[in-house]
């Protein structure tokens, strides 16, 4: 039985030692547990210490579950950065919570590929018993139940939940429930709960609207209404009024730890640019689309969709020409373009379909043989994942894919085989959200996202607290394409790899970012105006360090 639970037992079974024979060693004992548990020596005292021998916390763990349960009353936005436990802070605050006997009820909503994860954790790591919810019956059955939140979300779970009290709410990943009009942020708001946990290293992302909802469910009228909050703290969408003022009204309801100013000494990160220099085919076809997608731009600045499309393609390009062949079939067909759009169209895909070589897909190859090591490759597109697997198994090369789409068992699967049996992983950007693959330490970013929060999330796992080896990265850049200005701009004009991500994300937000960087390839002339203005974007990040949002 759990320690806890027999915490909570002590003093009725010391009732009953009366009739038990005087100077009975077990009693003894009984008693001194009893005494040891319920008088601390102070209530801020965190009695859960002494009973998770499993796990050691760091300084800066205890410090933030403490000011959860002692300041702050157990309804707290967690948002250290990537990598330094917000996990274990949620279970630290959860464990004192039941040893104190002040909940009984918790339901924790996940991820769907972090369910079983975090039930196996607070399980070894904290001693809890916790579920994962596998039906219906669950919401009634367990009193800690770990359940994906896509599906709590939904009939005839929902209806479930709704009826039931709990005594605490933790959700991971709770950026995503920055909009108060969808599913996910409504049914926060409707659980009856008395503590509430929201986890997230990006408490903002795009708007500071984003920032008003997440503290909004915690507190309500902690940054007053919609209309008090636009008119005092919001200059523009992604920028503060009074970032003061701002600051101190989120701390009341936030913790955040940052990596340059905590007590955890992380392992060394290297990070080195993969030059690719493309074939003659494969820069044909590359700059094929590139005047395809500028005259289409040229032509159409209101249809900011169809820009964007074009964008993704000039991508998938720089990705491998594989990967485009479907983006290009589905455009050509598309009857919104153009009769001399879809033939334009129909020429680069006969040009894509008749590249001989993939310069970047063999030159990955190379680089995973020289590893001789487990390593992690992320790509933004299943289309490369694909061809990326297909290409290193016929190197002998065994690899496995992580992407969206998996249900939850063979996510964890596909972990377990990556860690026994295989030594690739090929991740789309559901690899770089919340698993832990500390025994990896090598990663290489085939194509890089325009959202550098994207990137960190990437290093993140392998990047992060039980990592004990240095940690080594392999931006691939493309010479003479979009990829190589964007490979530049994120680590070393933006620092990205010296740990300021959490600044650069609140700052400016990474959809303005990915804007700014579309109209400065679309607009610019040619690569001296790229570069400058490219240099501009980086300049107001760092100015703006000192007058933004930037410590929240």
């Amino acid at each position: 039985m759990y320690q806890y639970h027999e915490q909570l037992d002590l003093r009725k079974q010391l009732a009953k030692c009366g009739d038990m024979p005087a100077g009975k060693w077990s009693m003894f004992q009984l008693a001194y547990e009893a005494e040891k548990q319920f008088l601390s020596s102070s209530f801020e005292d965190f009695i859960c210490l002494d009973a998770i021998p499993n796990l050691v916390p760091f300084p800066h763990q205890i410090a933030s579950a403490k000011r959860v349960v002692n300041e702050l009353h157990g309804r707290a936005l967690l948002a250290d950065e990537v990598g330094l436990g917000k996990t274990i802070e949620a279970g630290l605050i959860l464990k004192e919570y039941l040893m104190r006997g002040l909940i009984k009820k918790a339901l924790i909503l996940v991820p769907a590929s972090l369910v079983l994860q975090w039930t196996r954790e607070l399980n070894e790591k904290f001693a809890i018993p916790a579920f994962a919810q596998r039906n219906e019956w669950s919401w009634t059955t367990y009193d800690i139940l770990v359940a994906s939140i896509d599906t709590t979300k939904r009939d005839p779970h929902r209806s479930a939940v709704l009826t039931q009290d709990y005594d605490i709410v933790i959700v991971d990943e709770a950026h995503k429930l920055k909009n108060s009009k969808t599913r996910n942020w409504q049914l926060i708001n409707q659980l009856r709960k008395k503590y509430l946990l929201l986890v997230t290293a990006t408490p903002i992302q795009n708007d500071m609207r984003e920032l008003f909802n997440l503290i909004n469910l915690l507190r309500p009228g902690q940054l007053g209404n919609a209309t008090s909050f636009r008119s005092t703290h919001v200059h523009s969408k992604r920028n503060p009024k009074n970032p003061q003022a701002l600051r101190t009204a989120v701390g009341e309801v936030m913790v955040r730890n940052r990596r340059e100013a905590g007590d955890v000494l992380f392992t060394e990160r290297f990070v080195e640019v993969v030059p690719i220099t493309l074939s003659k085919e494969e820069q044909m076809l590359y700059n094929a689309v590139t005047e395809f997608i500028k005259d289409a731009y040229t032509k159409r600045k209101e249809a900011k969709r169809s820009v964007l499309s074009l964008i993704t393609l000039q991508r998938e390009i720089c990705s491998s020409s594989y990967a485009a062949l479907g983006t290009l079939e589905t455009m050509q067909k598309d009857k919104r373009n153009s009769e001399g759009d879809r033939i334009s169209l129909m020429e680069i895909y006969h040009l894509a379909e008749s590249v001989p070589t993939y310069t970047k897909v063999n030159r990955v190859i190379d680089l995973v043989k020289k590893i001789d090591d487990k390593v992690i490759i992320f790509t933004e597109y299943r289309a490369t994942q694909d061809f990326l697997l297909y290409m290193l198994q016929q190197s002998g090369i065994k690899g496995v894919l992580f992407r969206g789409g998996y249900k939850r068992g063979k996510k964890d699967w596909m972990k377990d085989l990556f860690e026994h049996r295989a030594q690739v992983l090929i991740a789309t950007e559901a690899g770089g959200e919340g698993i832990n693959l500390q025994f990896c330490n090598q990663v290489i970013n085939f194509d890089l996202p325009w959202n550098p929060m994207r990137i960190e999330q990437r290093i993140g796992r392998v990047h992060r607290l039980g990592q004990t080896r240095p940690v080594y990265i392999h931006n691939f850049s493309t010479i003479n394409t979009i990829e190589e200005h964007i490979v530049h701009l994120l680590q070393d004009k933006i620092r990205m790899f010296e740990m300021v991500i959490g600044k650069l994300d609140i700052i400016l937000g990474t959809k303005a970012f990915e804007e700014d960087l579309m109209k400065t390839f679309m607009e610019s002339s040619d690569e001296s105006e790229i570069r400058a203005r490219l240099s501009a974007i980086s300049h107001r990040v760092q100015r703006s360090d000192d007058d933004q949002l930037v410590n929240i």
